[in-house]
């Protein structure tokens, strides 16, 4: 490092947290300069040993919080990497889209460091992934259908792992993975770190805390029912017939920007891309009925910015960590509140500001009812059509505010 970085390095808050030189100088690579204060919470508790229960949405940093001292453990100064092959840290999430970007930060975080690492997760081919396991990588990130598969056919042993991290608890139970991670939370040592990462903290994520967890440290960040600050939310009334047509207005007329746009639905998320598409709006569609290199596809391109609008279902784009995308439309109201919270939470991250908007025929009002009592506010209605009506701009005015 040159003078001028190193003390950059040393007056950096990240560095006042304990975390080694190497580590902090990649996480000043990346323009951050301040942690967040799930990653002030989580750090130290982390690098001290201790388990943690911590409650915490997507959005929040929480990725840094875990990936950061788990790194530090595996191969910052005085942590020498052993000469065993074992896997010693293991990341279990429940999703393949989150599985990936999680590793893309583990890359990022341990690139001065030498911390071997692999990510497996199911709907591909294993062959890749058994490739990557023969590399003796220290830490993995996983899925746990794909994990136990690899497990049943002897490809794997988690009999090393010193550092274990539970990743979207709640989502693991909505997904019904609770059996799967239970058999895999069995076949770790006794002896081991656990971190334990829930959007929610209910009795029946408590319960399974209890079965992995030594004396925690709790910590609870951003309340599941607080929506960003830095969203600007609103809802428009408009029959269901005509939400298309107004979707394509806003598109069109809004200057939204990057646009992830909710269905309820997998058909739905497929038919209303292929809509926009046909209007001469570019989109493309995530959701489970996707190939899994459709969806890395899709995403890439959503990214980069050559797809400027994204179709998904909530579980699709559970996890999503895209920076830039400045609305997100709810096409149709998801029937879990909680659901809400986590969608409008893909915008306005990081201190940007963002908007969401959601469509809401009469059939939904008492799903918007139950929103706004979850999230304790009235939400402020915009201009839309009438019943029978063609769609007006006054939601697309509203956009350009």
């Amino acid at each position: 490092m040159t003078p001028e970085v190193e003390r950059a390095v040393a007056a950096s808050p990240f560095a006042a947290l304990g975390l080694d030189a190497s580590i902090v100088r990649a996480v000043l690579d990346e323009n951050y300069t301040q942690p967040s204060p799930i990653q002030t919470e989580v750090i130290p508790h982390a690098l001290a040993g201790r388990d943690v229960l911590a409650g915490a949405q997507t959005g929040t940093g929480k990725t840094a919080a875990f990936v950061l001292p788990i790194l530090q453990h595996l191969g910052g100064p005085g942590h020498a990497l052993p000469a065993s092959k074992a896997i010693r840290a293991l990341i279990l999430t429940p999703t393949r889209e989150l599985a990936v970007q999680i590793a893309e930060r583990v890359a990022v975080y341990g690139r001065h460091l030498r911390v071997r690492h692999a990510v497996i997760y199911g709907g591909v081919s294993q062959h890749r992934q058994e490739v990557a396991l023969k590399t003796a990588p220290d830490l993995v990130v996983a899925t746990p259908g794909r994990l136990l598969d690899l497990l049943q056919q002897k490809l794997v042993r988690l009999d090393g792992v010193t550092h274990f991290v539970l990743d979207e608890a709640d989502r693991m139970l909505d997904m019904g993975f609770v059996r799967d991670v239970r058999r895999i939370a069995a076949m770790l040592p006794a002896k081991r770190q656990t971190l334990f990462f829930s959007a929610t903290i209910s009795s029946t994520i408590e319960t399974l805390a209890r079965t992995m967890l030594v004396n925690p440290a709790r910590v609870s960040i951003a309340p599941t029912v607080t929506t960003a600050e830095t969203v600007d939310q609103s809802v428009v009334f408009v029959p269901w017939a005509e939400k298309r047509a107004l979707l394509e207005r806003v598109l069109r007329e809004g200057m939204a920007g990057r646009t992830l746009v909710f269905t309820r639905t997998k058909h739905g998320a497929s038919r209303l891309s292929e809509q926009l598409e046909r209007a001469g709006i570019g989109s493309l569609a995530i959701h489970g009925n996707k190939t899994q290199a459709a969806r890395e596809r899709a995403l890439d391109a959503f990214r980069r910015g050559t797809t400027r609008v994204l179709v998904a279902t909530d579980v699709a784009a559970r996890g999503l960590d895209i920076d830039g995308i400045s609305l997100v439309i709810n096409f149709d109201l998801p029937n879990v509140a909680e659901s809400y919270v986590h969608r409008i939470g893909r915008t306005g991250r990081a201190g940007a500001t963002g908007r969401a908007l959601s469509f809401v025929d009469r059939d939904e009002r008492p799903l918007l009812a139950d929103i706004e009592r979850l999230i304790r506010r009235r939400l402020p209605v915009i201009a839309g059509p009438a019943a029978g009506s063609t769609p007006v701009a006054a939601e697309a005015v509203a956009l350009r505010r």
